[in-house]
């Protein structure tokens, strides 16, 4: 049985629906909730969905040490293990693609697909400096700065113009609420990941689906993750890096299809 790395606690864990495995791999500074919840009635209708919060996200405590990439992908397989999940589809969303590669190459005999969404397999300087001001700004605790900086970061430019001028406060005031403890902690993770030299072993079906508008983790990373993974399917949605909140419906469509396609 996979072990929970020390200073990890026990991730707070849903599950949802019957059939296939599927585990997801929710982003930094998200959550399954934040993340998810749009697509996963659908997902849970003909699969076994098991959805694990990341230290300091959702009901899970934070961690007592600093995070890892091995050490996330470690907590979250060994979550699909106390649901009974033999086998699984594991989908990524942002950090959440880092985590699936690692956990596809630390754990090849359970992971049967790989849906990566807006991820990469390393930051560049461009998402390296945002993270960065991300973690300034969360801790001088200035919520003000950081929802108006998430916002021109996380959203598209046609969604974050579509939002009435008068509704934009208590959207900002959305954005902060949704903030988890762990958000500083989980970015520091995608600033120090490398998966590069693991994409060639990966040997299951594969769709990397990205986010067009994407200004915090550019399309260009998916390209990347798409043309180094053997065989993998390639796919766009015309949104910013919060594509559950832009394009829900095409993104379910797209990951349905796929789990389809590959009776997975």
């Amino acid at each position: 049985m996979t072990q929970i790395p020390a200073g990890i606690p026990h991730l707070n864990t849903t599950v949802h629906g019957s059939g296939p495995g599927i585990l997801l791999a929710h982003g930094a500074g998200g959550s399954i909730e934040g993340n998810y919840l749009p697509v996963l009635p659908a997902l849970a209708e003909g699969h076994t969905v098991v959805a694990p919060d990341y230290p300091g996200s959702g009901d899970t405590p934070r961690a007592t040490e600093p995070l890892t990439l091995d050490g996330l992908a470690d907590a979250i397989v060994a979550e699909a293990t106390r649901a009974g999940l033999e086998t699984f589809t594991l989908i990524g969303y942002s950090l959440g693609t880092l985590v699936s590669v690692r956990a596809a190459t630390r754990h090849p005999e359970r992971v049967r697909g790989l849906v990566l969404t807006a991820g990469l397999a390393k930051a560049d300087n461009r998402t390296r400096a945002s993270l960065d001001l991300w973690g300034k700004l969360l801790g001088d605790g200035d919520m003000y700065s950081f929802a108006r900086f998430n916002a021109l970061t996380a959203f598209g430019e046609d969604f974050l113009n579509g939002v009435p001028e008068s509704e934009m406060p208590a959207f900002f005031e959305l954005i902060t609420s949704g903030v988890p403890a762990g958000a500083a902690e989980q970015a520091a993770v995608v600033g120090r990941s490398d998966t590069r030299a693991e994409l060639a072993g990966v040997s299951v079906p594969t769709l990397v689906v990205a986010t067009l508008q994407d200004t915090l983790v550019s399309p260009a990373h998916s390209r990347y993750l798409a043309e180094h993974i053997p065989g993998a399917e390639y796919a766009e949605i015309d949104a910013g890096h919060v594509v559950m909140a832009e394009r829900p419906g095409e993104w379910e469509k797209l990951m349905l299809d796929f789990l389809r396609r590959h009776g997975l």
